[in-house]
């Protein structure tokens, strides 16, 4: 017990130090939803980042992981150039919020993801130049590939995706949400359809939807934030009874890690 406590302490300084998972803004992780989700607290999850359209149309979520990158789903195919990166975004209505707006430089999909299976669904965009880091913009840290997150750790994830079958908030939303093991997901989905490159998460009343996806599933360790997931697929009516399916961030950390370090 010492050692865990131990090791929980190194870890959230560590952390601390990178600059990652702690928001200056804390979030109020008491509440449910983003199908049957609830508003966030503006600046709650810093690392939130909406990926839209040059007119303004949100279509799919992200998270920051440092001053240059940002982490999504491969299925949101991001263009180089047009799509727009908006960070420190709460209130998607507002014109007064201290947003920043980048441009994609460079976007690299795992070589290995499948538009077929959705699987090794994440791709990494590089920005156009570096964020500056703000109490409201900041990285989140990337899960390890060692850790092990236990079924039924309540866990968080967030966007502006549907909160119902046919409506898009303006508010970030945020939600809790169960991790589900394996075994009981593939039983859900099917032994073949769940890979070691998915985690679930849900079947709790409370679910992504459209427009979530690429955004962070995040779990929180003595006070210190862990991206675990990234949005990847559920069912099409968002289920809430069904779990929705994330790109496993502890499986892909090794091509995360290698491809930052060589771009």
């Amino acid at each position: 017990m010492t050692f865990t406590i131990f090791s929980i302490t190194c870890f959230a300084l560590v952390a601390s130090a990178l600059g990652c998972g702690v928001p200056a803004i804390k979030p109020q992780t008491i509440g449910s939803k983003i199908v049957n989700g609830q508003n966030a607290i503006s600046g709650s999850w810093p690392w939130q980042v909406s990926l839209q359209l040059p007119s303004g149309f949100h279509f799919c979520g992200g998270s920051l992981i440092n001053q240059n990158w940002v982490l999504t789903a491969a299925h949101c195919t991001v263009a180089v150039g047009y799509h727009r990166v908006i960070l420190g975004e709460h209130n998607r209505g507002s014109s007064v919020e201290p947003i920043q707006v980048k441009l994609v430089s460079k976007v690299i999909t795992h070589p290995l993801y499948s538009s077929t299976t959705i699987n090794n669904d994440i791709a990494l965009l590089k920005l156009s130049s570096p964020v500056t880091l703000t109490p409201r913009i900041s990285p989140v840290c990337l899960a390890p590939s060692t850790i092990n997150i236990l079924p039924g750790t309540r866990c968080f994830t967030t966007g502006w995706g549907r909160t119902a079958t046919t409506s898009n908030p303006l508010i970030l939303q945020q939600t809790g949400v169960p991790i589900i093991s394996p075994a009981v997901c593939r039983q859900i989905w099917g032994q073949s359809t769940i890979t070691d490159a998915m985690i679930c998460a849900g079947a709790s009343g409370s679910s992504s939807c459209q427009g979530d996806s690429g955004g962070p599933l995040v779990c929180e360790r003595s006070g210190v934030w862990s991206l675990v997931g990234s949005v990847s697929w559920g069912r099409n009516t968002c289920d809430t009874r069904f779990p929705a399916v994330y790109a496993r961030i502890s499986q892909l950390r090794s091509w995360i890690d290698r491809t930052i370090a060589s771009n």
